[in-house]
């Protein structure tokens, strides 16, 4: 049975072989595809990588999708709070109109720069737990009154009713506001400032003396290193301020202070002062003759300060030179005597762009005085034969103008925020 199924199978396998095989010229030729058919492949590979690619772009930006456009950064004054050992305090916050996050495209093409940062520490009338009273006075005021003269971001803490800034608690609190807004701001750490004002002047000594390596320049204005509520200090009075000047070395410092000032005499500006000066620091001291304690609307209106402050760099301070200046800043300049003549050229009535009469100018014997619409007369001098101000400390201009033929046409005034002309009534 086993022999039978091999033959059958031998005899298959012969019959196979034995077919006759196709001749070489039945066998199809190879041939080149046409131009058309090349491209329709093209076509079609094209097609698959694209929708491939596609595929991996629409994977790849499902895992890691674009960030979406940061909103346009709100400026001006902004609420802000941080929390120290527990207890929430609120503080301001101020970014200047102009400010751009670092990187951010300005205006021509060029990337913005990190913005320079003050920590302001205000007075004692502006003690509470709102978070706002501090945005009244002195640096706070020219932030209104002047943004144009002030590029910084500007941090103010408020110290609470019944603590003081020198306060281990109100220091590090006072730090802490500005660490946090430093960050968030992405501020230029070499050039960090620090300001006070009378009380917060006593913390911003404190600040200084603690860690002077951390400020660049400091401006102070009503205050020192004696505090009114610790009387005892004053005991000290022959070794303190030279202990503050050898810590504090060379950072810059503008001291300002009111020649009349009863509440914090002025001198303990001028104790620092010297002390300053033997150790070979680097300190102005600016006296306001005939102020009393707020010379700080005065101080932090002086164009030249933020000016000063933005000349100072925390990486220059190793190089920094010894250098001591002391300037009694008149309350108003030297008046004129002009002749009675000349100052009835000026006599008469003048009006504002809406022909509302503002201002009469009257003259009594060799005095000038000036009636405003409000009914208050203000004896007014020459500074000039064409310039009057106010013999109270105003920064008040008033500028006789001229036509051709010499006669007086208008009043150019001018005060510390705008200025407006006046036209003399024919």
């Amino acid at each position: 049975m086993q022999t039978q199924r091999q033959g059958a199978r031998s005899r298959a396998l012969l019959a196979a072989h034995s077919q006759p095989t196709m001749p070489c010229s039945a066998v199809p030729r190879w041939t080149k595809p046409s131009s058309t058919a090349l491209r329709s492949f093209a076509l079609f590979a094209g097609a698959i990588c694209l929708i491939a690619a596609s595929r991996g772009a629409f994977a790849l930006a499902k895992e890691h999708p674009p960030r979406p456009p940061l909103p346009p950064q709100e400026t001006g004054f902004l609420n802000r709070s941080i929390q120290v050992q527990g207890i929430t305090y609120k503080f301001q916050v101020y970014l200047p109109e102009t400010y751009l996050r670092p990187g951010e495209e300005m205006p021509g093409g060029k990337k913005a720069d990190r913005f320079p940062i003050i920590l302001f520490l205000h007075g004692r009338g502006e003690r509470g737990s709102e978070g706002m009273w501090q945005t009244q006075i002195g640096l706070a005021q020219q932030l209104r009154d002047h943004p144009e003269r002030w590029p910084f971001v500007v941090v103010m803490p408020q110290c609470p009713i019944r603590h003081f800034w020198t306060d281990p608690e109100m220091l590090r609190m006072a730090v802490a506001t500005l660490d946090q807004e430093e960050r968030e701001f992405h501020t230029d750490p070499d050039r960090v400032y620090l300001t006070g004002l009378s009380l917060g002047g006593y913390g911003a000594w404190e600040l200084l003396k603690d860690n002077p390596r951390r400020w660049a320049a400091v401006a102070i204005a009503s205050s020192g290193i004696f505090w009114s509520y610790a009387p005892d200090r004053w005991r000290e009075v022959s070794t303190l301020p030279e202990e503050y000047a050898k810590k504090i070395g060379r950072v810059p410092i503008w001291l300002f202070h009111g020649t009349d000032d009863t509440t914090v005499v002025p001198r303990q500006s001028e104790l620092m002062y010297d002390a300053f000066k033997a150790e070979g620091g680097h300190l102005r001291l600016w006296d306001y003759q005939g102020f009393k304690h707020d010379v700080w609307t005065r101080a932090f209106n002086e164009p030249e300060l933020p000016r000063w402050l933005l000349a100072h760099k925390l990486s220059q301070l190793p190089t920094t030179t010894a250098f001591s200046e002391r300037i009694v800043v008149p309350l108003h300049p030297p008046a004129l005597k002009l002749p009675p003549a000349l100052l009835d050229t000026y006599v008469g009535e003048y009006r504002d762009s809406n022909n509302v009469l503002v201002a009469t100018i009257q003259r009594q014997g060799e005095q000038m005085f000036l009636h405003n619409a409000q009914n208050d007369v203000m004896e007014i001098e020459a500074e000039n034969t064409n310039t009057f101000f106010y013999p109270t400390g105003s920064l008040t201009r008033l500028t006789f103008e001229h036509d051709k033929e010499g006669k007086i046409t208008g009043i150019l005034y001018r005060d510390d925020r705008h200025e407006e002309r006046w036209d003399k009534r024919k």
